[in-house]
């Protein structure tokens, strides 16, 4: 295989990490994944495995598989629910024309003879992905960039990175009131507690890794997105290697805007100022008092005690 240009999307949960990888759809340099690159498996397991689930994690894979049982390692649950029950899957209106059978099919090519390593096989994921995907907006053309987007997959950085020298990383970190309000949109939310926990600690393990390799891992933050997001993207095209093209400043799939709520692409609704600020006050006076008492050590590191909505909750 030729040159891999890669860029993984990282945030916490309704972080603003499915609306930002939204926003990097439709410009001509990129291939944005269809949904959540769940490149996780199950063979991996260190002591953050209690904090984030499998799929979310960069994976390890037993020595000595084909090329399909690699295929079949990789959890992308999203993708492959709308491949094989489509019915069952919450993109099941998207018009994406894939068969699997040529993604495996393709996949297996690239990988060419054993023995393979973890880097091929992600690299045979993407490419096989946008192969077999047949009515992608725009030709695949030597040279564009694979852009994924997976969960709190920023605290696997070092290991990426291992893999792939030049990959570019980029973690969203949102404010934890607005991104706590939209969680509990989910069946199942997280207890506050342990929102607040995880909060501290994909954003302050990110931070470490984007000290350790600043070429590579850098945070972004979402409120800067919303509050100003043509700087905003001048900065993430710069950092990811690619020049701005104003469909960077409007969410959207396959090359389409998404012009009502990015449902059910991610569970943040709007990409906009407005909506990051009033859903605060849908929080409990209780809630917002934990929260600002539970982040307000690494908030104002990210500056959020100056910025005019939030700063009452993290003065000194």
């Amino acid at each position: 295989m030729s040159q891999f240009n890669f860029v993984m999307v990282s945030a916490g949960f309704e972080h603003g990490g499915n609306v930002t990888h939204r926003h990097l759809d439709g410009h001509s340099q990129l291939l944005v994944y269809p949904f959540e690159s769940q490149l996780g498996n199950r063979n991996f397991n260190d002591f953050l495995a209690t904090v984030e689930r499998v799929q979310y994690r960069y994976p390890e894979f037993p020595e000595g598989l084909s090329a399909v049982e690699l295929y079949e390692q990789m959890i992308d649950e999203e993708m492959k629910t709308f491949l094989r029950k489509r019915n069952g899957s919450k993109f099941k209106d998207a018009d994406c024309q894939l068969v699997e059978a040529d993604r495996i099919a393709e996949f297996e090519r690239l990988l060419g003879t054993p023995p393979f390593t973890r880097r091929q096989v992600i690299e045979a994921f993407f490419r096989s992905t946008f192969s077999a995907w047949t009515n992608y907006y725009t030709p695949v053309k030597e040279g564009m960039t694979y852009v994924g987007y997976s969960p709190a997959i920023g605290i696997d950085a070092d290991r990426m990175v291992r893999d792939f020298p030049n990959v570019r990383i980029m973690h969203i970190v949102r404010n934890p009131f607005s991104a706590y309000r939209d969680t509990k949109r989910r069946p199942f939310p997280q207890p506050l507690s342990k929102y607040l926990i995880t909060w501290n600690i994909y954003h302050s393990t990110v931070e470490m890794y984007a000290k350790m390799h600043p070429q590579n891992v850098r945070i972004f933050r979402y409120e800067d997105l919303v509050g100003d997001k043509e700087t905003f993207m001048q900065d993430v095209a710069k950092f990811i290697g690619v020049s701005f093209e104003p469909s960077m400043l409007y969410p959207s799939w396959n090359g389409s805007e998404i012009k009502n709520n990015i449902a059910p692409w991610g569970t943040v609704l709007k990409s906009t100022e407005d909506y990051n600020r009033a859903i605060i006050d849908e929080l409990s006076e209780a809630e917002r008092a934990q929260i600002a008492s539970g982040t307000a050590a690494l908030a104002r590191h990210f500056g959020y005690d100056k910025v005019d909505y939030l700063s009452r909750y993290y003065r000194a």
